[in-house]
């Protein structure tokens, strides 16, 4: 009798994995059952929390580690080595003339009246800094040939200095980067092993300083992110996962780990970017068009306005800066990236007093190791998850699902000596003002960022997730004005289910100057064409979904003006009639941002951006679900609530027994494993059809 064949249904399995400061998330997707879990992150090796966390979330799906189908991953690996200066022995070769533009920034006092400023130090010291003699003009006309005695020279500086990096940068490298290319060939001719970067594929945008400071940032992690990126993707197949691995970048998209592996600063906002893309998934489900997306985790608290289901971008921002949520004081990186306020305030932030005698957190965090003082793991230092702890937020025998349990008495002793004892405040009013601290700092963000963008605050529906981010959402909306939040299923893992929902993509960005009086049409669409060419060939075998996404943007301004606008464009080439229909779209643009247009100006094309991506699965609009009957709590536990100036017993309310149509009112936690949903007596949660709790004002 012959072996009987079973044929299985096959199944769609997508595994996102986030590394964060504090915990590393792990969300598995099986034909759309979610399955997640938090592990704490290791910071000697990444790698094992991730493989720890998918075996986890594979076992309680009842899945072989075999049967993952892709696995997408995000970290702020490269952020923390940039904050941290723990990057790769690094070189840095420029133009003759301009060793010093990363020391000299722009110049720009971004603390005005501060006479002891303190400027960020250069990432690459002056004695790592070298020069060759060459010229390329604005035009990338060559105004000095490369000169190969300097170049040979440079060359064999860096061998003699036992360089792991090197970064090359050239004025106006941007337009024309041949010289670029001849030096990098140059070094690796005599230098192999040695990892190399230029400017001018990196971060082709004008602006030198930003440009230098883009590409060395790109050399300095590089040599670290590859070899971790290997010992992944080795470590994933000795463990049985044997599937494709791809990695979300700091725009938004997917791409390969050999391309991430190439230009690893584009990883530098990751993990938040898959937040925002989770949010925009809720948006559309829900239908919702004006959005803030709160993401709070245990090292940073993330802000990003998405309008028409669609986060905002940007193709400029900062990390690692020295004075808080001072723009200027950072370090610049000119790459496309998901437009966010983020702030210094985690759960594991940490909480002090400060010269004035104030209660200061931030943006220091406890992080994993040794981690807030109630982890009980060498944290001696009071966090916000101690305050959180000790006004009843938290569950000290529930954390993490059980995984973690918390000590109130350590958290206590921590308030005490670090605040309490200085200031003459006991440990509830201590933990009081570090949550009070926070939700303000954070509120005051919130409503910066959307005045910076012309938007009132109070009009917007917040999606809250991150660990953190449903303990303190109802409060920072009593803050705002905000009436409404959300708080999604999985929240407490929103990054990484946000990675199964991001789309193949590569965003390229250029700066070429147009004067619309004289525009080429011809050289605009030669550009226009190379730059889709080069985004299409970063997402090759990702397309296997329909016909690609491509969007085209243009970076306009008046000439004469220092900053440009971004101005959406149509798809189809360039013509005749172009110049004239580039300027009304720009007029509109920026009469939408600064009330009027100008009139008598000329405009000019600054830079230019072209996004492929793969399209994005259509997905049913969730009806508001009818308000059905108020569910009364089983247990209730003491939770301080800010606006009372007092504790209110609390009903505490398991997530997965509530019913689409349950309504719960507040003072209420609502409990899940990666988080909880605090709700203060102003407000009230009505479960909707998909497992979000719509909160609202009552």
């Amino acid at each position: 009798m012959g072996n009987k064949t079973v044929n299985k249904t096959p199944r769609n399995c997508r595994v996102g994995v986030d590394i964060g400061g504090t915990f590393t998330d792990v969300a598995l997707d099986l034909d759309g059952a979610l399955h997640s879990t938090k592990v704490l992150t290791d910071y000697t090796a990444p790698e094992r929390a991730i493989l720890g966390g998918v075996r986890a979330v594979a076992e309680m799906a009842g899945v072989a580690l075999s049967e993952i189908d892709i696995l997408i991953h995000g970290t702020t690996l490269a952020t923390n080595a940039l904050i941290e200066r723990r990057g790769a022995a690094t070189a840095f070769v420029t133009t003759e003339g301009f060793r010093d533009v990363l020391e000299m920034r722009t110049e720009n006092r971004f603390e005005q009246y501060d006479l002891n400023i303190t400027l960020p130090p250069a990432l690459i010291a002056r004695a790592d800094r070298f020069v060759v003699r060459e010229r390329i003009d604005a035009a990338g006309k060559v105004l000095l040939q490369l000169d190969e005695e300097s170049v040979a020279a440079v060359v064999e500086k860096i061998a003699e200095g036992g360089y792991e990096s090197v970064a090359i940068g050239f004025i106006h490298a941007y337009v024309n980067g041949a010289h670029e290319v001849a030096v990098r060939e140059a070094i690796l001719k005599r230098l192999p092993g040695v990892s190399v970067s230029i400017s001018s594929e990196v971060s082709p945008q004008m602006r030198e300083f930003e440009r230098f400071n883009t590409v060395c940032a790109n050399a300095y992690v590089k040599p670290a992110i590859k070899s971790y990126l290997d010992r992944l993707v080795v470590s994933l197949k000795e463990m049985g996962v044997g599937c494709p691995v791809f990695m979300i970048h700091s725009g938004g998209g997917i791409v390969s780990v050999d391309s991430a592996a190439e230009f690893p600063v584009r990883l530098v906002e990751s993990g938040p970017a898959g937040g925002a893309i989770f949010a925009a998934d809720i948006a559309r489900r829900h239908g919702l068009d004006t959005v803030l997306s709160f993401d709070m985790g245990g090292t940073t608290a993330k802000i990003c306005l998405i309008e028409n289901q669609v986060p905002k971008t940007a193709k400029t921002f900062e990390v690692a800066r020295t004075y808080r949520f001072r723009k200027g004081s950072g370090m610049p990186i000119s790459i496309p990236v998901v437009e966010m306020v983020e702030i210094g305030a985690g759960g594991g932030s940490i909480a002090g007093i400060d010269a004035m005698r104030q209660i200061r957190v931030g943006p220091h965090s406890a992080a994993s190791e040794p981690g807030p003082a109630c982890y009980l793991r060498g944290g001696k230092n009071p966090t916000v998850t101690d305050a959180d702890l000790i006004l009843g937020k938290l569950d000290p025998d529930n954390f993490a699902g059980g995984a973690i349990r918390l000590s109130v008495e350590a958290s206590r002793k921590a308030m005490v000596d670090d605040i309490g004892s200085v200031i003459g405040l006991d440990p509830e009013a201590s933990a009081f003002g570090t949550c009070e601290m926070v939700d303000e700092n954070m509120a005051n963000a919130g409503r910066v960022h959307t005045v910076e963008n012309g938007k009132n605050i109070s009009d917007f529906t917040m999606i809250t997730f991150g660990g953190a981010g449903p303990l303190h959402a109802a409060r920072l909306c009593e803050k705002m004005g905000i009436s409404t939040f959300l708080v999604p299923p999985g929240a407490g893992v929103g990054s990484a289910i946000g990675f199964l929902r991001a789309p193949f993509g590569y965003e390229s960005v250029r700066s070429a100057v147009f004067n619309l009086s004289n525009f080429d049409v011809v050289e605009a669409n030669r550009l226009v064409d190379s730059m889709q060419a080069e985004a299409l060939g970063f997402v090759e075998g990702g397309l296997n979904t329909g016909s690609p996404v491509i969007e085209r943007t243009l970076f306009m301004r008046y000439a004469g003006q220092g900053w440009d606008i971004p101005v959406p464009l149509s798809a189809g080439g360039f013509n005749a009639n172009s110049a004239a229909a580039l300027r009304a779209l720009f007029e509109e643009e920026y009469a939408r941002f600064f009330g009027r247009a100008i009139e008598g100006l000329d405009v000019e094309v600054v830079s230019w951006s072209v996004r492929v991506s793969s399209p994005l699965p259509t997905v049913a609009r969730i009806a508001r679900v009818a308000e059905g009957a108020v569910v009364l709590a089983s247990t209730t536990r003491p939770l301080f609530e800010a606006s009372q100036g007092a504790y209110l017993q609390a009903g505490i309310h398991e997530r997965e027994s509530l019913n689409p149509g349950d309504v719960v009112k507040g003072p209420a936690v609502i409990v899940e494993r990666e988080t909880s949903a605090v709700l203060t007596s102003s407000f009230r949660a009505i479960v909707q059809n998909d497992g979000c709790l719509l909160v609202t004002r009552i």
